[in-house]
């Protein structure tokens, strides 16, 4: 059900499904948090009570900048003057940049306009811009772990809620460790959390708790499957799974963020001149 980056979806999933089990939906975790940053335009739906199966994956992006820059670490980001290539939109080459810009006053100048990673890295490889945030590491390492293992690029960034346990990452900073600051803290939170879930799978509101739970049960069975495991390695899928729970009371907090923090992160993400 194609439209509006998923949220079509959703809304149907949340109004129109029946309400018994039989249906289920996926779409992109960043739409379940824009009704509260004020970004919600044509959202119908609660995210809370969505009946949460759970995440096939949870997602670390990065910034990457070509080697030829001389912007190797975060360091240099906080210093040095990058163009970061992005697709605009609200997509996560956006929004990460962005936030990085505003809320940590890096020397950013965000190139939009590209139609996707792969045009964005071309433009790195063309030296149109130097870099790209948001780039997912599971996409880098599938599609160009050449550059990565030939040098050509340098990896400053994680941008999660934890850091990963790729050996390639171990001592890159995260996002999350760039404050100290609670509000900016709370405020980060709320804009990465979509890394957390970043395969989600949901039910509409209200299905019988009975069949939620056996629905639960599926998922997390399916997510210990060899065969299923088997053909996700195959077609370079990473399987990282989140149980529905965590997904459901991850939301909930998001939700109940303080007001401070709220504000702090929709002034983080709005585009400026």
């Amino acid at each position: 059900m194609p439209g509006a980056g998923s949220l079509k979806s959703a809304n149907y999933l949340y109004n129109v499904a029946p309400k018994d089990g039989t249906a289920i939906g996926t779409f992109a975790p960043g739409i379940l948090a824009e009704p509260l940053l004020g970004r919600g335009d044509g959202s119908q739906f609660d995210a809370t009570k969505f009946g949460w199966l759970g995440s096939v994956s949870q997602e670390v992006s990065v910034c990457a900048f070509m080697a030829s820059t001389g912007i190797a670490s975060l360091a240099d980001m906080q210093s040095k003057p990058t163009a970061i290539g992005a697709s605009g939109g609200g997509a996560e080459s956006d929004v990460f940049a962005t936030v990085l810009r505003n809320m940590f006053h890096m020397p950013i100048r965000i190139v939009t306009g590209y139609p996707g990673g792969t045009e964005i890295t071309l433009a790195m490889q063309r030296h149109e811009v130097d870099g790209r945030c948001g780039w997912s590491w599971t996409s880098l390492l599938s599609r160009n772990k050449a550059m990565l293992t030939g040098h050509e690029i340098n990896v400053a960034l994680q941008i999660a809620l934890n850091k990963s346990d790729d050996t390639y990452l171990l001592r890159v900073p995260l996002i999350m460790d760039l404050t100290n600051d609670p509000a900016q803290r709370a405020a980060l939170k709320l804009i990465v959390a979509r890394q957390s879930i970043a395969r989600p799978f949901a039910t509409p509101p209200g299905i019988p708790a009975e069949r939620l739970a056996t629905l639960r049960s599926a998922f997390d069975a399916t997510m210990k499957d060899a065969d299923f495991l088997a053909e996700a390695r195959t077609a370079d899928l990473d399987v990282r799974p989140v149980k529905g729970e965590a997904v459901e009371n991850l939301l909930k907090e998001i939700y109940a963020s303080p007001p401070e923090a709220v504000k702090l992160a929709t002034e983080a993400m709005q585009a400026k001149p």
